[in-house]
């Protein structure tokens, strides 16, 4: 059974000891229709060769420089235990100035991370560690959670797409240094409301 409880930002150190990385075997190739105003289609590829993307990896991206980039004092963090060993976590950002994905909301959260040991992924521990974040969310007043990923982490999609998240944001040029990869922001209403039509 997946145990979670909360931690405090020193938690950080050994929530990074958790890799991130995953393996890119297909995309969703991203179509627009009538230059946008028809809308947009995404269609799943694979991808051959494979590629393993590592986001901690990126400079200014690894867990232990979030203390010093970020106020963490309203942030939740989250670590998922199996069997007694540390397996995965999620960290939730509210209420800190200067984070664009909160779009300077106070009802909004943005799951800022999310990850799981490849060893233990498959066994459920992704599906509590987002219902913990749903709940910790709520308990901060928020009606509404964020998550970022891409169009190349193609489990991603489809796992928030199986917690209830509905696709609300496509940014084609979100990422200058990876012209190729395409910013989807998932949403998901809070305390049982209904998504938007």
């Amino acid at each position: 059974m997946v145990e979670i409880r909360e931690e405090s930002p020193g938690f950080l150190d050994e929530y990074a000891r958790v890799s991130i990385a995953f393996e890119v075997s297909a995309t969703f190739e991203l179509s627009s229709l009538d230059q946008g105003l028809a809308g947009f289609s995404l269609a799943e590829r694979s991808l051959t060769p494979t590629i393993v993307k590592d986001h901690d990896a990126i400079p200014g991206n690894h867990p232990t420089d979030w203390r010093t980039q970020f106020d963490l004092a309203n942030w939740g963090f989250l670590a998922a235990r199996l069997e007694g060993r540390h397996v995965g976590g999620a960290v939730v950002a509210v209420k800190t100035p200067g984070i664009l994905m909160l779009e300077g909301r106070t009802d909004l959260a943005v799951l800022w991370d999310i990850r799981v040991a490849p060893q233990a992924r498959g066994r459920g521990v992704g599906t509590a560690l987002f219902r913990a974040a749903e709940q910790w969310a709520e308990l901060q007043r928020c009606d509404l959670l964020k998550v970022e990923t891409q169009n190349d982490n193609v489990p991603a999609c489809k796992f928030y797409a199986s917690q209830g998240c509905s696709l609300g944001g496509i940014n084609r040029f979100a990422y200058p240094d990876f012209p190729n990869e395409v910013q989807l922001l998932w949403y998901k209403r809070l305390g049982g409301a209904p998504p938007a039509a």
